[in-house]
């Protein structure tokens, strides 16, 4: 009789263990009353062609153009360096692209150079063959980790310039610090 009693128990809590799974679940999947993703992205579509509607497009005539004889000082800035296009020339995207490529020249630079600087050892005074050529070798490694450093230098400064002009066109720093 107690083994049936047990057998009756176990049987009668699993049967309401498995109601409250399903009702449980149920409650989970049943739609909220509010209004569905898709209703929320139509309004949206809506909301940007009214926009786009209500704008006029603006006619650029020549007398909207300034001449070339005037003297701009961002458009010298914009001829001393061909390496940076004027403004208003490129996304959010294009400049985090191009910003990222150039630190990881940078990057890569730095560490050749180190790796470079890293394999320089000259020979001891008490060497016995092959010491004067093995020092020019060292001499050598030591002018073109020179020359690295300069173009090291030079590739900051132009990374420095891009993240500038980025900040001038506006774009955050998610855009020129990425």
């Amino acid at each position: 009789m107690r083994q049936a009693w047990l057998r009756y128990s176990c049987c009668a809590g699993l049967l309401l263990l498995a109601c409250s799974c399903a009702v449980a679940q149920t409650s989970v999947i049943e739609p909220s009353s509010g209004p569905s993703l898709g209703d929320i992205a139509k309004q949206q579509r809506d909301k940007q062609k009214a926009k786009s509607a209500e704008t006029p497009s603006k006619v650029v005539t020549n007398e909207d153009i300034p001449e070339s004889d005037s003297a701009d000082p961002s458009d010298e800035d914009a001829m001393d360096n061909p390496g940076v296009k004027p403004l208003g020339s490129r996304s959010g995207e294009q400049w985090a692209a191009e910003i990222a490529a150039k630190k990881k020249a940078v990057e890569n630079l730095e560490s050749q150079m180190n790796r470079l600087n890293a394999s320089i050892h000259f020979t001891s005074p008490t060497c016995v063959r092959n010491c004067v050529q093995h020092n020019e070798r060292q001499e050598q490694k030591q002018e073109q980790v020179e020359r690295m450093r300069q173009q090291l230098a030079d590739q900051k400064q132009e990374l420095e310039e891009m993240q500038e002009a980025a900040r001038k066109e506006g774009f955050g720093n998610s855009v020129y610090e990425p």
